[in-house]
């Protein structure tokens, strides 16, 4: 019964001929041109603005449902991108090393790339966590980190794409990961319960930016002493990025729980 629904899995998730075969090839690949991710990011900005208007809350019962809906619905295929990675990396790459160091003119073609793309798609989706903090007024939640992070990322995975960034599939793995808790923790929030785990949510999300630059270390010694590694370029932008987003939520952190604490032994 377990190896079926394994063999089942690896067939729809890693080699199915459409994931198996997929290419990404821009602009013939559904939004991947430069000009949908420029106009999507654009769009998204502007979208933020619309919390300076005197607008009314929408009421919480209306509200909910559909935010409940889509944080499900991020959760699942959260959880569906983390297996499929998880299955390609264990049976589809012909070393462990690719998954970390893609060899210099990797085409960008396969089911990691595949995978790539549903992520890169799936940033787009995430724009309507945007929307509802609008609708709901909260103006706090709107804070720099979430748009900052919410309006890069699709840059990030268009690198990945783009340019065969070794690495991603690492990224992928470990970011689709924490986004099965992140969302998981918003969707059960939102049909009112309130789990204990709010805190294991952002600590999840440093150890994931402190393990990528660990992991980094292997791609950076495979690049410099092993024959190079393809999409460096790329890696750098994600490099900094990364740096960027742990300081933020370290600071996150310290504001969230570290002053809290005092708060609450004073």
């Amino acid at each position: 019964m377990e190896n079926s629904i394994g063999r089942t899995l690896q067939y729809y998730l890693v080699s199915h001929p459409k994931i198996l075969n997929f290419t990404w090839n821009p602009p013939h690949t559904p939004f991947s041109s430069l000009q949908f991710l420029s106009l999507s990011i654009l769009l998204y900005l502007s979208l933020t603005l619309l919390l300076l208007l005197p607008l009314p809350p929408l009421p919480p019962p209306i509200l909910k449902p559909f935010t409940a809906f889509h944080n499900l619905t991020l959760s699942l295929l959260s959880l569906t991108m983390a297996i499929a990675t998880s299955l390609t990396i264990l049976t589809h790459p012909p070393s462990l090393r690719s998954t970390i160091c893609f060899p210099p003119n990797t085409p960008p073609t396969g089911p990691l790339f595949f995978w790539a793309y549903i992520f890169y798609l799936s940033k787009f989706l995430e724009f309507i966590d945007t929307l509802f903090i609008i609708l709901s007024r909260s103006i706090k939640r709107l804070s720099f980190l979430h748009v900052y992070h919410h309006s890069t990322v699709p840059i990030m995975c268009y690198l990945w794409l783009n340019s065969s960034q070794s690495l991603f599939p690492i990224a992928l793995l470990t970011n689709s990961s924490v986004h099965v808790i992140m969302y998981s923790y918003y969707f059960l929030t939102a049909v009112g319960i309130r789990p204990p785990w709010k805190r294991a949510v952002t600590d999840c999300q440093i150890v994931q930016f402190v393990f990528s630059f660990a992991v980094s270390g292997v791609m950076l010694y495979y690049h410099f002493y092993e024959g190079g590694c393809s999409g460096m370029m790329a890696w750098c932008f994600n490099a900094v990025f990364n740096a960027s987003l742990l300081a933020l939520f370290l600071n996150f952190h310290l504001k969230s729980y570290a002053n809290a604490k005092k708060t609450k032994d004073s």
